[in-house]
């Protein structure tokens, strides 16, 4: 498979990136230009002023997202998608030009109008953005996608923040500001030509035009499904951690680590570059797929390297205005370095993939509203993040103090939604095994439907079979197991969360057999993917056992094709009987071992049978069990 970085080069997908990072680039090119502006400026403006300025600038921005963000996740469902991000970026340009206006006449209305219309074409654009991914990204592509869009839109960020500054400290700075605003959006429009059709996902939806009942039916819409709900809510609460950090970071910098600008532009480029580089990684570690398990590893992450923070240091500095090049000869300016750089890392393997999970399971003719609603959250999270600040502050907390406190609340609030939704936990669980102990070569697995019923039928090697195929295919699996492995402690926990059917044979509970049997034919009706061992238990030489006749039964109820698979390479591991594992438990015999997953072409359900799905399964194992 292709790393994520061949994207870059196809049509489906590169217009759309350029056009979306030019946006994020310019936004931040002309906010910080305008800070500079009115604290620096020529504009002959008092204390207080700059003060009013500054706070009303942020809430013009981010009031577009309050009153907007309803009708932007209706225009992304109801037009083709292209064609409405062209619409989108002729706004920017238009926007452009009044900037230019605006700096050349030094006219505070004309700039915050400019502003406010930066904010309402990002209000417009975000839902599009992320509905448009899941239409021209193949699945196992969306991981990759989006870890670009989140990398890329954290770099422009940056990179626009000093070129704003820069520009303006420059002789005839409003000017080369003015033209890069204009270049830019320029662009955008040139790069937005190219990005191909993606049809409107519900092109009769009827527009309501009242901000306040669509929001709440955004907010319905995302409640139906709740493990959706939860990863608007972790992100979300990604942003009120995210916008604490960042905005306090220049106060910190400079009365705690006694940094100039120079040092803050260091300490935001290093959390920027971070979340980048974790964003990335993101593709590598999650095997091309969604996977959950990052979202708690991210989340520890997080917790951990920011209370590592306050401890890096808790005091104000002895000395203020230092450059940078005094700020590195500190020792304690590199551990603040690294926390910043590690918490932007885990930050990234925090969000993409919830990202990608809305994308992923949430309705195509839902999909853009939703994500409509989590900007509008986005942005009360943020507005909460600078009122919960402004009362710490307030009650005696130090900058210090209150980075921690948001670090402890970021532990808080994961277990709470791990609580709700330990999908998430066990992901992790999952994923942290199999990543420590093997290196899993996959063959086939896109022979796996994306979507509706099927069985998969896989041979039966060891206690952790189903953690290595619910941990690789892309899919949620249920799992058929043997009672006695389903209560094994600590897997139990991992297994019932993952929904997997307990059974047992007739002669043990014949109870449990039928309610087996029973939930199959549910799970199967319901779309799902089934998974069964159909040899009935472990192999005790490493040979495939003859299969049994359960999944005649299981295809003769509910006729849904049968996906053959074979694991090979586990035979001789601590979970496997070799060695009678049962009665004594060994250790690996070395870590991160090869082992292999091969899925072959789906079986029709007409006229199958047992001995074929079993020579099937033999001839993906071949001799290397």
């Amino acid at each position: 498979m292709s790393s994520q970085f061949g994207l870059l080069k196809q049509r489906r997908f590169a217009p759309f990136f350029l056009a979306q990072t030019l946006s994020a680039f310019n936004d931040n090119v002309f906010k910080n230009a305008l800070g500079v502006l009115v604290t620096f400026g020529t504009m002959q403006l008092s204390p207080a002023q700059v003060d009013g300025y500054q706070n009303l600038a942020a809430v013009v921005f981010i009031l577009p997202y309050f009153l907007f963000s309803a009708s932007a996740g209706q225009f992304a469902e109801k037009f083709e998608k292209s064609r409405l991000i062209r619409r989108i970026k002729l706004l920017e340009l238009a926007i452009a030009v009044t900037a230019a206006c605006g700096l050349y006449l030094r006219s505070m209305p004309f700039l915050l109008a400019v502003l406010f219309g930066l904010g309402l074409q990002a209000t417009l654009f975000g839902p599009v953005k992320y509905a448009i991914l899941p239409q021209t990204l193949r699945p196992e592509e969306l991981v990759g996608g989006n870890a670009l869009v989140e990398s890329a839109t954290s770099m422009a960020i940056l990179l626009g923040l000093m070129t704003g500054g820069i520009l303006m400290g420059l002789q005839g700075g409003t000017t080369l500001v003015a033209v890069t605003v204009l270049l830019t959006a320029v662009l955008g429009y040139w790069a937005s030509r190219g990005i191909p059709q993606s049809p409107a996902s519900l092109p009769g939806l009827v527009i309501n035009w009242n901000p306040f009942s669509e929001t709440w039916r955004n907010l319905r819409f995302m409640r139906g499904n709740r493990t959706v709900f939860l990863s608007v809510l972790g992100i979300s609460w990604f942003w009120f951690y995210g916008a604490t950090f960042i905005t306090q970071l220049p106060h910190y910098t400079q009365a705690y680590l006694g940094g100039d600008d120079k040092v803050f532009t260091l300490l935001l480029g290093l959390f920027c570059v971070g979340t980048g580089i974790g964003s990335l990684l993101c593709e590598r570690l999650s095997g091309h797929k969604v996977e959950l398990g990052l979202v708690p590893f991210g989340s520890i992450g997080m917790t951990l390297f920011g209370i590592d923070l306050y401890f890096a240091q808790p005091d104000l500095a002895p000395v203020t205005g230092q450059g940078v090049m005094a700020f590195l000869h500190q020792l304690r300016s590199h551990r603040v370095m690294l926390d910043l750089l590690l918490i932007g890392i885990f930050a990234g393997f925090f969000i993409v993939p919830l990202y990608a999970l809305i994308q992923t399971r949430s309705e195509d003719s839902h999909r853009s509203r939703i994500i409509a609603g989590n900007n509008i959250l986005n942005a009360l999270f943020m507005v909460a993040s600078a009122g919960l600040a402004i009362g710490l502050l307030k009650a005696g907390l130090n900058i210090p103090q209150l980075l921690l406190v948001t670090a402890l609340m970021n532990a808080a609030v994961a277990l709470f939604i791990y609580s709700l939704v330990p999908e998430f936990l066990m992901r992790f669980l999952v994923w942290m095994l199999i990543s420590l102990l093997y290196r899993i070569d996959k063959r086939g697995l896109e022979q796996i439907p994306d979507e509706g019923a099927a069985v998969l039928a896989c041979n039966h090697v060891s206690f952790v079979d189903a953690l290595i195929l619910g941990g690789t295919v892309r899919r949620p699996v249920r799992f058929v197991m043997y009672h006695t492995i389903f209560k094994i402690p600590v897997l139990n926990f991992i297994f019932r969360t993952a929904k997997a059917i307990p059974i047992a044979p007739a002669k043990e509970d014949a109870k449990l057999l039928e309610a087996a049997y029973e939930e199959i034919d549910r799970a199967l009706r319901d779309g799902e993917l089934v998974c069964i061992f159909p040899e009935g238990g472990l192999t005790t030489d490493g040979e495939i056992k003859p299969f049994r006749g359960g999944l005649e039964r299981i295809i003769q109820r509910t006729p849904v094709p049968v996906v053959p698979m074979a694991l090979r390479g586990l035979w001789g591991s601590m979970w496997s009987r070799r060695d009678s594992a049962l009665r004594r438990m060994r250790l690996p015999r070395r870590f991160r071992a090869h082992i292999e997953l091969i899925a072959g072409a789906a079986m029709a359900p007409q006229q199958l049978n047992v001995a074929a799905v079993e020579a099937r399964v033999r001839e993906l194992r071949g001799g290397n069990s």
